[in-house]
């Protein structure tokens, strides 16, 4: 897969000593992805909070679900603040789906605050436009904002897409960073904390251009797939499925999109190595693609392609399964001459032979 091959652009501006995080879970959202930072450890958000990684600037997180303020005017203050570029340089997250505003007569689908001057809520379309050509980088955490996600499904009215259709696939930040996607639904908490912590390595100019791919994923998160990480995928090889849930077996012909789904979340876990899909006997429904929903449905039936890839592994997988059996079998015998008695079978030879009977002995 071709990476973005971008070099490193110094920021004109100085660092300082915090980095400010502006994050907005006000687009077509759960929460569900703050929800789930909270319990992220590689770093915690109280790592990067209170300055326990050295050498990167100490994080000033600004989130109205995580804030003390609560939302109201004094969280919006920072807001404006990022805006007038009193906060340079931040980070802006954006979370949930990105509705179109155009397509409407009249209303809003989703804001954050009042515009003083109107009393009207400013939208949350606006506030992208406001404060993504002031921030440090953009970041889209979860599948919603980084490609519309469940919103965005065909038959909904808010016209929802994800944050690089709004903005643009080739948008830069002032700094040359694009726009960076951790998808998932929710993301995998470890996931959006480390690539926040690299940006803060970028921004203390101690790491090159964040490395992403094409659809602007961090590459070393989502550069494999499910299956090339599930403990399951041996039972795959073999032509060795599940049927119903509740085996240990693999799980693609009751619906697990595995194979073509770029996520590490099988080799990470979810929380502190342990859970995570496939891991604890769950379908991958492929919540970090781009076309999901829509591409991956109906969940819980056996994929399209994969009938014909299961079909063709399952001819020669019975017979690799026998063969492996024979030799398991086989190795799983200790060699004849561990026993009890006088005679020694192991092949040894006395080292005390002299010359002739040893060349005797090597000719028998």
């Amino acid at each position: 897969m071709p990476l973005l091959s971008l070099p490193f652009i110094k920021p004109e501006k100085p660092i300082p000593l915090d980095v400010h995080v502006i994050w907005l879970p006000d687009g077509m959202s759960c929460d569900g992805d703050t929800v789930s930072v909270t319990a992220a450890e590689q770093p915690s958000i109280e790592d990067l909070i209170l300055g326990a990684i050295p050498g990167i600037p100490k994080v000033v997180l600004h989130n109205r679900v995580l804030a003390a303020e609560q939302g109201g005017h004094e969280f919006m203050q920072w807001l404006y603040k990022a805006e007038s570029g009193a906060l340079t340089p931040f980070v802006l997250v954006i979370e949930g789906s990105i509705p179109n505003e155009e397509i409407k007569r009249e209303g809003y689908w989703t804001g954050v605050g009042n515009d003083p001057k109107t009393g009207q809520p400013i939208t949350l379309n606006e506030w992208i436009d406001r404060l993504a050509p002031k921030a440090f980088a953009v970041i889209a955490a979860g599948t919603c904002a980084a490609y519309g996600g469940i919103h965005a499904m065909a038959g909904n009215p808010t016209g929802s897409m994800g944050l690089a259709d709004y903005l643009g696939w080739k948008w830069r930040s002032w700094a040359g960073v694009p726009i960076i996607n951790v998808p998932g639904c929710p993301v995998q908490p470890d996931n959006m904390t480390e690539t926040l912590l690299y940006l803060l390595y970028q921004a203390a100019q101690m790491a090159p251009m964040i490395p992403l791919d094409q659809q602007l994923r961090p590459t070393w998160l989502f550069g494999k797939t499910v299956h090339e990480g599930c403990d399951r995928a041996g039972y795959y090889e073999q032509g060795d499925f599940a049927h119903e849930y509740g085996s240990p077996k693999c799980l693609v012909k009751i619906g697990c999109w595995g194979p073509v789904v770029n996520c590490n979340v099988t080799k990470r876990g979810w929380m502190r190595g342990v859970g995570g899909c496939p891991n604890v006997g769950g379908i991958c429904i492929a919540c970090t693609m781009p076309g999901f929903p829509d591409k991956f449905m109906p969940f819980m039936d056996e994929p399209p392609g994969a009938r014909l890839s299961s079909a063709a592994v399952g001819t020669y997988g019975h017979v690799i399964r026998a063969l492996r059996a024979i030799t398991n079998a086989s190795a799983n015998k200790e060699p004849k001459w561990r026993h009890k008695g006088k005679k020694l079978n192991t092949g040894y030879e006395n080292s005390n032979y002299n010359g002739k009977d040893r060349d005797h002995a090597s000719r028998n």
